[in-house]
């Protein structure tokens, strides 16, 4: 039976549960180009089974930031996916910050952070970017609310000048890092 992937392109296009914003970019078509990338990785993979929150770049999960986290959840929740996947950019006032982290439940998800740290490695790899490592939040709402591992990845600072460059020249390098990740956690690489 082959694995399921649940795919959250963080926030919506437009209107509420928007993203950051930084260097003339907007995270939710990062998130969206780069989640669209992984999934078609994974759909040649006989392995494995994807499946996207935002399948068209115009695709709005519910109707204010409370349900659109919760519409997400839910529908991978109830496919019965073995993980959830979350793609975000990160953004902070200093220029300087640059790097990918992956969030997870707490220390207690030792699923997630396997993968986590899996995903980080193979982002490392194919994006050149720091590892910035695993952060525990245990009050983000599709950590705590799905049933199956959840990993949000914060693939670079879209407020740092060159990971802006990189995600929007390159959201191949960021598909590729978190498919291989994947891979590698589950001895596929």
């Amino acid at each position: 039976m082959a694995i399921k992937i649940y795919i959250d392109q963080g926030h919506n296009p437009k209107d509420f549960n928007t993203g950051a914003e930084g260097n003339g970019l907007y995270e939710q078509d990062i998130t969206y180009e780069i989640g669209r990338r992984l999934y078609n990785l994974f759909l040649t993979n006989p392995e494995f089974e994807p499946r996207l929150s935002r399948p068209t770049p115009d695709t709005v999960k519910g109707t204010s930031n409370s349900t659109s986290l919760s519409e997400r959840v839910n529908e991978a929740n109830s496919w019965g996916a073995d993980v959830f996947l979350s793609l975000h950019n990160n953004a902070v006032e200093n220029s300087n910050a640059s790097g990918n982290e992956a969030l997870v439940y707490g220390p207690g998800a030792t699923v997630a952070v396997a993968l986590g740290e899996q995903i980080l490695e193979q982002l490392t790899l194919t994006t050149g970017l720091k590892n910035r490592g695993i952060v525990y939040r245990p009050g983000l709402y599709v950590l705590k609310e799905t049933v199956m591992p959840a990993v949000l990845v914060e693939m670079g600072f879209i407020t740092n000048p060159y990971d802006a460059e990189l995600l929007s020249d390159s959201p191949y390098l960021f598909s590729t890092g978190i498919y291989r990740g994947v891979l590698k956690y589950y001895g596929l690489l």
